[in-house]
């Protein structure tokens, strides 16, 4: 193996297997990796490394004017880490900060935003406000989905240990970049209780009744997913995704499963016998309760099923959708356009300040989900519509609905569409509130935006604690 010293140049480093000795990092870049700088070169760094750290990094790319590589070995620590809270850290592939005091992520996070809009919009800002925090930074999610496997991950130590490998099935979290590994999770500190019950309860009557966890790689076994639901209002959902169906095996199982955990609410199952993991074109089965949970934010009640979409952190999502309310600034008066409305939860919080609401999504179960949410809410003023907004919104349906006061929009991790901000574009609304879980993309569509729309206002919201991603919610004000 090729090594070079921390005094080395990168001219003569420029091939595979180099290892740069004793390099310092210096802050955070994007997507959570560590960033250091040597010789006017910049390092971005993988590993669970902290600024202040001094590490050895094994390059895997080596560019001219940047390359990247995993920290290996850390010659010395920073002041500012804290010991991780979690048995699995550094394995697992969530939770990737737990070195870091809350704090500083939330400092390196509000850092991440600005850089986006600046480097990536690179648009004229105002003064950005700073970051709303967790008040809960564990135990925050409502939903988490767990992987049956007949392919445990093993670390080295024991895979090492003398008597050799006894433990096969495992009921976790894939590993990172192992699609067919899973690690096997004791305790989580993700969800409340009794989610670890629930997990732990499972797998020991599978592993007891010898039940088959599925093979991803033959693409057999019984027993494939494990989805938990918990609500602030206290309900519980299980929904147990299965290869096949075995009647026996299921009602022993998730009878056992009623008997140990009485705080669930309802039990669904699922069979997919598909080569993908995805339920969305499969119908769950209600095998105990009402088949769904409820979910308040702020005084409205939201129904969820086991295909819904629903913030996920349900502390923050309220906060997040708060500060979406204020932006709109709305006065009773205004139309109010919810693009990408899902299950229509931001349009129904803000429903009450708006003349009228109209949700725009292109998953139909998910638009049934929000006229039913409406109607639970008793809010008369909101219509759901499914389709793709480009193809939607054209002269007849402004006719019928009326131009746009204020749009509202909350697209996935990839951004908006160019057509989708073209329309935008043309509907020229005086208003656009931009609910972004990737400030990255987001700053692409605002900079297209920016021919005729300004920044007007700018709020960071963190929904996922020890982790490198960041909620951000932008004012668009008509020039």
């Amino acid at each position: 193996m090729d090594y070079a010293t921390k005094n080395t140049t990168f001219a003569s480093v420029r091939k595979k297997n180099v290892v740069l000795e004793k390099v310092p990092v210096s802050a955070y870049a994007a997507e959570g990796k560590a960033l250091a700088r040597q010789d006017g070169k910049v390092i971005f760094i993988e590993g669970g490394v902290v600024p202040g750290d001094v590490v050895d990094v094994k390059l895997s790319k080596n560019k001219k004017d940047w390359a990247e590589g995993t920290a290996i070995h850390i010659h010395s620590y920073s002041s500012e880490r804290v010991e991780p809270f979690c048995e699995h850290f550094g394995v697992c592939g969530g939770c990737k900060w737990q070195m870091l005091p809350y704090s500083r992520q939330l400092q390196y996070k509000q850092q991440q935003v600005v850089d986006n809009l600046q480097r990536i919009g690179h648009l004229e800002l105002p003064a950005i406000s700073p970051i709303l925090g967790s008040p809960h930074s564990t135990c925050y999610r409502n939903k988490l989905e767990f992987t049956f496997s007949n392919k445990a991950y093993l670390t080295n130590q024991e895979i090492a240990q003398e008597g050799g490998i006894t433990r096969r099935n495992a009921l976790g979290f894939h590993v990172p970049r192992l699609f067919d590994k899973v690690l096997d999770i004791h305790t989580c500190h993700l969800q409340q209780e009794p989610v670890n019950l629930i997990r732990n309860t499972v797998r020991a009557f599978a592993e007891a009744n010898e039940l088959s966890f599925y093979d991803i790689r033959a693409q057999q076994g019984w027993l494939r997913n494990l989805v938990v639901r918990i609500c602030t209002t206290g309900e519980v959902m299980v929904n147990l995704v299965i290869h096949h169906e075995d009647e026996t095996a299921r009602k022993a199982l998730l009878d056992h499963l009623l008997a140990i955990v009485p705080a669930i609410t309802t039990i669904v199952y699922t069979i997919n016998p598909k080569k993908n993991d995805s339920i969305f074109d499969l119908e769950p089965k209600t095998y105990y309760g009402k088949g769904y949970v409820e979910e308040n934010l702020e005084d409205f009640v939201f129904k969820i099923g086991p295909k819904s979409f629903f913030q996920t952190n349900t502390y923050q999502g309220e906060t997040l959708y708060q500060v979406t309310r204020d932006f709109a600034a709305l006065t009773g008066t205004e139309i109010v356009y919810d693009l990408y409305c899902g299950t229509g939860s931001i349009g129904i919080f803000v429903s009450r300040k708006a003349r009228k609401v109209i949700g725009i999504e292109l998953i139909k179960e998910a638009i049934d989900d929000a006229i039913e949410n409406a109607d639970r809410n008793q809010v008369k003023n909101a219509e759901f519509f499914a389709g793709d907004v480009v193809d939607i919104c054209d002269d007849d349906f402004f006719a019928l609905h009326g131009q746009p006061d204020v749009v509202i929009t909350d697209p996935p991790r990839a951004g908006m569409h160019e057509k989708l901000v073209s329309k935008l574009l043309q509907i020229a609304a005086p208003k656009i509130v931009y609910v972004s879980c990737n400030p990255a993309t987001q700053a692409r569509d605002l900079a297209l935006l920016s021919i005729l729309y300004k920044v007007a206002k700018v709020q960071p919201v963190d929904m996922f604690p020890h982790t490198h991603h960041i909620e951000n919610v932008v004012l668009l004000e008509k020039k």
